[in-house]
């Protein structure tokens, strides 16, 4: 079978990566993020006006982006004295405001900040400092320029600090190592006046997200206490807790970015909501009732980031023939408009795939979630690729993907699994995770290739597999100890668990402990793909940025040096000033060609 032409090339790819994030919306006006794959991969602010005109407000060499946790999340706030947002060299907030630099707001002392709202005039937000120990506190800085207020400390994690309406109360979101966001966290508030701080909601079994008022005894909330993370009503001190509208449904997103509100009080007292089980729906939900209507928009999903304004709501949303937009939606005359695409120009439909959900048995039974989609010119069994989402604590949605649209185009399938451990379909599936890193998660996907061939989709010499970060820990984790796959593409994956608990990033410093176990040399040596690496009998190409703090390059490397000591083909790519997460046309549009010629060789599929 041949490599088929394709309209779609690795520049339109690369520079479809626009990442647009984060909008706000605020009467017509409307500002969002996106990033500049041209420019470095810099992400900037763009205001678009009532009358449609869109400005960039951050040019060279600013650039939007917050450190905190290293995977940051929300780096700007709209406020009525301009734009605060944190810059990605020195981590510090400026204010831009008119047509003049944007002036500091923080001192230079290496402090990051993330998670920005506003109240009486003031930031409150997250900071994190690097002084030998990483340390994280709720801080309140003035938008004057004033001397900003440690207010709560204690905790190794911090996030959503929300003022009540009257100002005299703080809610958040806490937690501590060993645990994960999405493991256990605690809903506090602290009595401003006093500091006396109690908890509301949640502990080590119970992860709780997103709280806001409702007014200044109660606040709504999202916890998975039921199993599924749900929506409820709570006292301030913790009586009265009513589930809003109970369902096998998920009302929310893993923790990984700050920032994002996965739901939103509107004008009216109704709550703007997304739920649904893998890609997330949009809907209104009246709380006194339970009631919950979902809008006629012609999007499949949306980002957990929410924003509104009286009665206009604004998000970032997808479908499987419509690139991730900005749209804001009016909730009154349901007007929809999309006011920005990932993708300027979008090739002939016939070109793109249709995302099929399917489900089907693993090992033992187990159910798996993925999405298929076909390629073109296939007549009998093709060659597939088995895509495994990063995390792992993660979801791969159905969005329009150029990525997938440029293998599917030229007559390779992919199939896009949502491993056990993934999210999207409850606390359950999700743990199924727990202290099986590197067994789940690689049965699961060595499970999704058996199907493709069971079906007769796929030809079992031409499956291979391909994943990043944690996706690539199990792409090599499959590779090492099963024989199904012609071959596998790890971008900046794990490859050994002691070096990355020694390592990397605070934040997933004691991940492994969930994900595998306590540090045990025997036990680490029977799951990672270094220590297996003798059962690796494919091809395989490593693709790694050398500025990743968070999978340290030596993961990438050292496992090509095993590889290579074995005499397996493998060849290893890495790329300058690249972190974690390819933003660059250049580093994007190289990664691609070399994955689709290592395809093409292993695949034997000769150019038309």
């Amino acid at each position: 079978m041949p490599l088929w032409p394709s309209p779609i090339s690795t520049t339109d790819v690369a520079s479809s990566g626009l990442r647009l994030a984060w909008p706000t919306v605020s009467g017509e006006e409307i500002w969002w993020t996106e990033d500049r794959p041209d420019e470095g991969g810099r992400t900037t602010i763009v205001h678009r006006a009532a009358d449609g005109t869109r400005t960039e407000l951050l040019a060279a060499p600013w650039n939007a982006r917050s450190r905190v946790h290293e995977y940051g999340g929300q780096p700007y706030l709209v406020t009525p004295r301009g734009v605060v947002f944190v810059n990605l060299a020195d981590q510090r907030l400026y204010l831009l405001s008119g047509e003049g630099e944007p002036e500091p707001l923080t001192s230079d002392d290496g402090s990051r900040y993330a998670d920005l709202h506003l109240g009486d005039d003031r930031l409150w937000c997250v900071r994190e400092r690097h002084d030998g120990k990483v340390t994280r506190a709720i801080v309140s800085v003035p938008l004057d320029g004033g001397a900003s207020e440690e207010l709560v400390t204690g905790s190794d994690f911090y996030a959503y600090p929300t003022l009540s309406p009257d100002g005299l109360h703080l809610a958040y979101i806490c937690w501590n190592h060993p645990r994960m966001p999405w493991n256990g966290t605690e809903l506090r508030i602290t009595r401003l006046a006093d500091g006396n701080s109690w908890t509301v909601k949640g502990g080590s079994s119970e992860s709780v997200l997103a709280p806001a008022w409702k007014d200044d005894q109660h606040l709504y909330l999202v916890s998975d206490w039921s199993g599924w993370w749900n929506l409820y009503q709570i006292g301030i001190y913790g009586t009265s807790s009513q589930a809003l509208h109970p369902a096998e449904e998920e009302f929310a997103g893993p923790l990984w970015q700050l920032g994002g509100r996965p739901y939103l009080v509107m004008a009216d007292g109704r709550l703007a909501v997304l739920h649904g089980q893998g890609d997330l729906r949009l809907g209104l939900l009246d709380p006194e009732t339970g009631e919950l209507r979902d809008l006629d928009v012609p999007y499949a999903g949306w980002d957990p980031a929410l924003s509104a304004d009286g009665t206009t709501l604004a998000g970032v949303a997808y479908g499987g023939a419509i690139p991730r937009s900005v749209a804001r939606i009016d909730t009154v005359t349901g007007r929809v408009e999309g006011l920005r695409r990932d993708i300027a120009e979008l090739p002939d439909v016939a070109y793109l795939p249709t995302p099929e959900p399917v489900e089907f048995s693993g090992r033992f039974g187990r159910r798996v979630h993925a999405f298929l989609y076909r390629p073109l010119h296939a007549e009998g069994p093709a060659p597939y690729v088995v895509f495994v989402h990063g995390g792992p604590t993660g979801h791969s949605g159905s969005a329009l993907d150029l990525e997938k649209a440029f293998f599917t185009s030229r007559g390779i399938g992919v199939i896009d699994v949502n491993y056990g451990g993934s999210t999207g379909y409850g606390r359950a599936y999700r743990d199924r995770l727990r202290g099986q890193w590197g067994v789940v998660d690689v049965e699961d996907t060595v499970a999704t290739a058996e199907w493709l061939v069971t079906e007769g989709l796929a030809d079992p010499a031409r499956v291979a597999v391909r994943g990043g970060s944690a996706g690539g820990w199990t792409v090599m984790a499959a590779c090492c100890t099963s024989n199904v796959f012609a071959g596998g593409v790890s971008y900046y994956g794990v490859s050994a668990l002691a070096p990355l608990n020694a390592h990397t990033h605070d934040f997933e410093s004691r991940y492994t402990e969930w994900l595998v176990g306590p540090e045990d040399p025997v036990l680490y040596a029977a799951r990672e793909p270094l220590a297996l690496v003798g059962g690796v009998s494919c091809p395989m190409l490593l693709l790694q940025g050398l500025d990743d703090p968070v999978v340290p390059p030596s993961q990438s490397s050292a496992f090509a040096d095993a590889l290579s000591e074995r005499g397996v083909p493998c060849t290893y790519l890495s790329f300058e000033g690249e972190s974690h997460g390819f933003r660059r046309t250049e580093t994007r549009t190289a990664a691609l060609a070399a994955e689709l010629s290592f395809y093409q060789q292993i695949f034997t599929m000769p150019a038309t």
